[in-house]
């Protein structure tokens, strides 16, 4: 058996972070580039010796990246935006994902429904684009020297125009004859570096609803890619979903291979005569790249043997369902977890032995198992049974009060509840706030850790993050912002701190996963029912509010975006795991506003995130998704304004469903795109009460009151100041206070400006 098991891609980020830190240590001019080189160097040699060692036998290159691989595609294809184009190798690259002081950053986004964020590419049609492979040959010849012979991974042309926005506010896909001869090159240039090369091209675009003109762009292009040379097997891979009308016309190029996921994208099977009767390659998609579950070996292999109905086993490769990017990197240093849980789970290494082991029972057979697979194969069927039959994953009690739950939308209609909060809380037009989180300092972090390992008393705990939320408060106070947060400094991450206090959740140490360049989120999952067993936020809340006069809101987050950011159980329905996080926040609610709490912010920053890829199946998601935000909220007096933020978002598409979730008050993300997201708003003549971002927060850059007054009154344009809030972007748990403050100050200092040129 040779050449039978795949993995699309690997981590990067380092199985203890170590590229982050490397990263944020040269951004901070406490290291060298060349220090943060070498560490890639050895994450790199690292990640491929796991592969190699667990027996993988197609192991990527380029699939490494010192921020984000779309981002070195615009490298590589020479689309730097004019105002990068002075700068220099690394000061260019980071420049462009994070900003400097002169230059706004490029636009981030989500990676489809995940919750990586990629760099948006702004492409001209007056670009000129030139080949930089330097990356590429050079990680190539990397492996080799260590005796690994990689696959090299691409994005592929269709999806980089797919994803990139131009400028000049064109059609991106008009560019394709202009990169398209780039990829020719790029391959010319491969070609030499061994007697056979695969070449993965990732064409994850395909997997949308995708319009005739993209489609049949696809003949072309693989066409003349192949044709480049008779040495490169180009494999087109796709993930997420199913891609039948692009496999369609993939069957009719000369390409070696289709990479298919048949767990997100089931619909698959319906192109599998197609590739059987072309005699492609199939790389089967069946271990699950996006979840942590340890996998059903025995439902895995009835999956492969029902594609080898169709597909011979000679042309089926057993492949990881999409990168492992989406996994935390191993369970190795989950030293405190709970020993029958951490037994159902597997992170990125442990998928390597996954789709070894499923490799050689698939083709080889059990018998042919040597004992140590013999016992890898036992403790699987038995880790597969303990989890099926736990006691800890059913609740009756949880299942029955959800199933009768009845309130399913709060009181009065949004014209009656804005009058009583306005007279309530007598904010003025143009209301500036934050979105809740302040900087998350060292001494912050190293007081939640020392709680938590047990090395300060509650007690001290406790003081220590009062004195922070009072300085929290008094900053508020002191720059004149006027509806006020407490700045969760007890929040480690906006969905692990609530999944703490939820019954049902599970924690790791170290499941760490990229988020966008250096940032990374450590998931909690979600095991069993989930209840809440007693208030998790009302004292922090209570508190703040007590060293203060203004409006201080509280901060929750909404059912759907932790159910986004969580790993969730896959023994149960998405939509009811999601309603029984809502019973359990509108407790929260109730709790919060007999408190005395008259602002509740429920955070959705993943509502958008979480939309399913194919139009046909967007309804049921927006159903209940929607059914249960209104159902989290539903608690809420009239008088009890709600808020929500979310982030990333096209709102085109999405629009009336913001208007039926019903909040009193939006917080969106707009910086970095104008007052474009906002013009939906007033076409659709929403009523709701908007906070556009003014300024980005995930860049260090501090913006002028002259940069504020003129994102303001661009606003303006688009909605009356009756109508508006100003806020930053999103949370500043990631910023540094010296960034914070002044930011801050100069968004007060503008409001303040336009407020008096409005009043003239």
């Amino acid at each position: 058996m040779s050449n039978k098991s795949y993995i699309v891609g690997f981590p990067r980020i380092g199985e203890q972070r170590e590229l982050k830190k490397s990263l944020e240590d040269f951004w901070a001019q406490k290291c060298t580039f060349d220090d943060v080189k070498k560490v890639a160097g050895e994450l790199k040699s690292r990640h491929w010796e796991y592969q190699k060692k667990a027996g993988i036998d197609f192991i990527s290159s380029n699939d490494f990246s010192l921020y984000d691989t779309m981002l070195d595609t615009a490298v590589m294809l020479g689309a730097i935006p004019k105002r990068f184009q002075a700068l220099k190798d690394e000061a260019r690259y980071f420049a462009m994902a994070r900003g400097n002081k002169e230059s706004v950053a490029m636009e981030m986004t989500k990676w489809f429904n995940t919750n990586y964020h990629y760099i948006v590419p702004e492409l001209s049609l007056e670009d000129q684009y030139r080949l930089n492979s330097e990356k590429i040959i050079n990680e190539y010849k990397e492996a080799k020297a260590q005796g690994i012979k990689t696959k090299i991974n691409l994005i592929g042309p269709i999806t980089f125009l797919g994803l990139s926005k131009r400028v000049d506010r064109g059609d991106t896909y008009a560019l394709h004859s202009k990169i398209l001869p780039v990829y020719e090159e790029l391959l010319r240039e491969i070609s030499p570096l061994d007697d056979e090369i695969t070449l993965q091209i990732d064409e994850p675009v395909f997997v949308k609803d995708n319009e005739t003109k993209v489609l049949s762009l696809i003949k072309p292009t693989y066409d003349r890619l192949a044709a480049v040379s008779d040495n490169i097997n180009i494999i087109v891979t796709t993930y997420f979903e199913h891609s039948n009308e692009a496999t369609k016309v993939l069957v009719n190029t000369p390409v070696w291979g289709i990479g298919l996921d048949f767990l997100h994208g089931p619909k698959n099977s319906e192109s599998l005569e197609l590739i059987a009767k072309s005699g492609k390659k199939l790389i089967a998609g069946v271990v699950d790249g996006r979840n942590i579950w340890k996998n059903d070996i025995e439902a895995t292999l009835g999956l492969l043997e029902n594609i080898a109905k169709s597909v011979s086993k000679e042309n089926i490769i057993v492949s990881s369902s999409c990168s492992l990017l989406h996994t935390p990197f191993t369970l190795k240093y989950e030293e405190k977890m709970d020993a029958e849980i951490k037994n159902w789970l597997s992170y990125a290494v442990e998928k390597l032995d996954e789709v070894s082991l499923v490799t050689k029972l698939f083709f080889e057979g059990e018998d042919k198992l040597n004992e140590e697979e013999k016992r890898a194969l036992a403790d699987n069927r038995k880790a597969n049974e303990s989890r099926r039959t736990s006691t800890r994953i059913h609740d009756q009690e949880v299942q029955k009060r959800v199933a009768e739950f009845k309130k399913l939308c709060r009181d009065g209609d949004y014209e009656e509840r804005i009058k009583l909060q306005k007279a309530l809380l007598g904010y003025k037009e143009l209301a500036t706030t934050t979105i809740g989180s302040f900087p998350q300092t060292p001494e912050v972090r190293k007081a939640r850790r020392e709680f938590k390992n047990g090395l300060i008393s509650k007690e001290e705990y406790e003081a220590q993050m009062k004195a922070y939320i009072d300085e929290c408060v008094a900053f508020q106070e002191e720059c004149g912002l006027e509806i006020l947060v407490h700045g969760e400094p007890e929040r480690n991450d906006m969905v692990e701190y609530f999944g703490e206090q939820l019954k049902g959740y599970g924690f790791s140490q170290n499941g760490w996963v990229q988020s966008y360049g250096s940032r990374c989120v450590k998931p909690p999952f979600i095991y069993g029912d989930i209840s809440r067993p007693k208030p998790m936020t009302v004292d922090w809340i209570t508190y703040a509010q007590s060293r203060t006069e203004k409006p201080m809101k509280g901060m929750l987050t909404g059912p759907v975006t932790i159910l986004n950011w969580s790993f969730v159980r896959d023994d149960k329905p998405r939509d009811e795991v999601s309603k029984q996080i809502a019973v359990a926040l509108s407790d929260e609610i109730d709790d919060l506003q007999n408190a005395g709490i008259k602002i509740i912010q429920v955070d959705e920053a993943a509502f958008k995130e979480g939309y399913p890829l194919r139009e046909e199946n967007i309804g049921t998601y927006e159903e209940w998704a929607v059914r249960d935000f209104k159902i989290a909220v539903s608690s809420a007096r009239k008088e009890t304004q709600i808020h929500t933020h979310m982030c990333y978002s096209e709102f085109n598409d999405i629009i009336k469903t913001i208007e039926a979730m019903d909040a009193d008050v939006i917080s969106i993300e707009t910086a970095r795109s104008g007052n474009e997201l906002l013009k939906i708003f007033k076409e659709v003549g929403y009523k709701q009460e908007v906070g556009p971002g003014v300024y980005d927060i995930h860049s260090p850059r501090v913006p002028s009151v002259d940069e504020i007054v003129k994102q303001i009154k661009l606003l303006l344009e688009v909605l009356p100041k009756e109508q508006l809030w100003i806020n930053p972007d999103c949370g500043l748990k990631t910023r540094k206070w010296e960034e914070v403050k002044p930011s801050l100050t100069n968004m007060v200092e503008a409001v303040k400006i336009v407020r008096n040129e409005l009043n003239r």
